[in-house]
């Protein structure tokens, strides 16, 4: 792609694209889709004027517009828009991928959290039962504590064992996204 910034009289044509992101992946993206023959907007002022304010840090799962421009007649579009959605894909593949850490821990926990609930629930009816059955709401209670208190464990020894597993296969994700930019960068 010729640099535009030589000859400002040349009209240039632009087509525009919105890219919602968390703030973490932001740069990746951008570094990503300048192999596309994208280039940030810099006419489109980003989220706060001048930044974000003094006292707010933008989080890690914020959300951002990433607004990006390129030339309409740019040379291979048709390749460089196929590489491109396979880029995209390949992006929605290691949300997913990154989400699967959190997600089977996650209902596992809750679903124990729920049957200790379920026993504590017991216990309670054992207890207040007329006559009260203490012997009954102890052998209740027990699972119950333990129902709340094991999610905890549960959830970080699954996502533990889950993240051990994903992380291969968000890493060879990471390999192909790179080959796919490298293969946009050499059509520019």
């Amino acid at each position: 792609m010729e640099d535009k910034t030589k000859r400002p009289g040349r009209f240039i044509g632009y087509e525009y694209k919105e890219v919602s992101a968390d703030s973490a992946q932001a740069s990746f993206l951008i570094d990503g889709y300048k192999n596309f023959g994208w280039e940030p907007d810099e006419n489109v002022m980003q989220g706060h004027p001048g930044g974000y304010p003094k006292h707010s840090v933008p989080s890690k799962h914020a959300k951002v517009m990433i607004r990006l421009k390129r030339d309409r007649k740019i040379i291979n579009k048709a390749e460089l828009t196929r590489l491109q959605r396979n880029f995209e894909a390949c992006v929605a593949q290691l949300d997913h991928l990154e989400k699967e850490k959190t997600s089977r821990p996650s209902i596992l926990a809750i679903t124990v959290g729920i049957i200790g609930t379920v026993f504590m629930a017991g216990a309670t009816f054992a207890v207040t039962a007329d006559p009260p059955m203490i012997a009954l709401c102890i052998i209740l209670a027990v699972p119950g504590f333990l129902g709340w208190i094991l999610p905890y464990f549960f959830y970080r020894a699954g996502v533990k064992r889950q993240t051990e597993k994903i992380t291969p296969l968000i890493e060879e994700k990471y390999d192909e996204i790179y080959q796919i930019c490298e293969k946009g960068s050499r059509l520019l």
